[in-house]
């Protein structure tokens, strides 16, 4: 660990224990969820519906995990897929170049697949027609139906370091069966980040028309899912350092 990693840990500690720094960043969680904050940002060209804090997270996860399979349930615009590709990308060419070796993007063995119940027609072709497209296998269909589950399982096969996002239907029992479907895939050292976990944190009235809401949601399915799978952690150290993140307590990290 360098001198500066050292720091950030040291610095991370303190804010933890800061509560003027987190009731701040409680308080803009729940200022900016009804104004969809989130839906403002694009990576490469794609909306991609998260806070900057956590695109900035998945990014230094990619970089030190070295993945090379991610899987994502929900793909909506394809701003998650884009990113995930394009951090592929970048390790495939930080490996040619520090190994002397030629590249071909297109023949990348590094893959991401994104999985939805519905993908729309325009936003299939927008992805389909990135420059990012050869590092996307998208998958329509319910991430929790059996013949689902059982084509990515096939697909992970031979891949070494395996890295999943969930982040479709946000109600508990949809996000427990994401859990018990796709944790399994993530290697050791690797993690399951499950998004929205928020929900817990926020009123009700924050999700009007939604089935998911306090009591029902992706953190109650995230509890779960630990009391019974000691083999997966929180990395309480990510929540720490984010503070402004709708996947707290989301960062599960596989420990054994």
């Amino acid at each position: 660990m360098t001198e500066f990693e050292k720091e950030v840990v040291a610095r991370v500690a303190q804010m933890r224990g800061d509560r003027s720094l987190v009731d701040a960043a409680k308080a803009f969680m729940s200022a900016s969820t009804p104004p969809k904050y989130s839906y403002n940002f694009f990576w490469l060209g794609r909306p991609i519906i998260q806070y900057p804090q956590d695109v900035v997270a998945v990014q230094e996860l990619i970089w030190a995990l070295r993945p090379d399979l991610i899987v994502e349930t929900g793909i909506a615009h394809g701003g998650s897929l884009v990113l995930s590709a394009s951090m592929l990308a970048l390790l495939d060419v930080c490996d040619a170049l520090s190994g002397g070796k030629v590249l071909d993007p297109a023949a990348s063995r590094r893959k991401v697949v994104g999985i939805d119940v519905d993908i729309r027609a325009h936003n299939r072709a927008a992805i389909e027609a990135h420059p990012l497209a050869a590092y996307i296998e998208m998958i329509e269909g319910s991430s929790t139906a059996p013949e689902i589950v059982d084509r990515v399982g096939r697909l992970a096969r031979g891949y070494e370091r395996v890295l999943v996002c969930l982040d479709s239907n946000h109600t508990h029992a949809h996000v427990l069966a994401e859990l018990e479907a796709y944790a399994p895939l993530v290697t050791l050292g690797s993690y399951c980040i499950v998004f929205d976990t928020i929900v817990e944190d926020l009123p009700k009235s924050m999700y009007p028309n939604r089935p998911w809401g306090p009591g029902d949601n992706p953190k109650t399915a995230v509890r779960t899912y630990l009391r019974t799978h000691p083999e997966f952690e929180v990395d309480s150290t990510i929540d720490g350092k984010l503070q402004i993140t709708v996947a707290p307590e989301g960062y599960l990290r596989r420990v054994r």
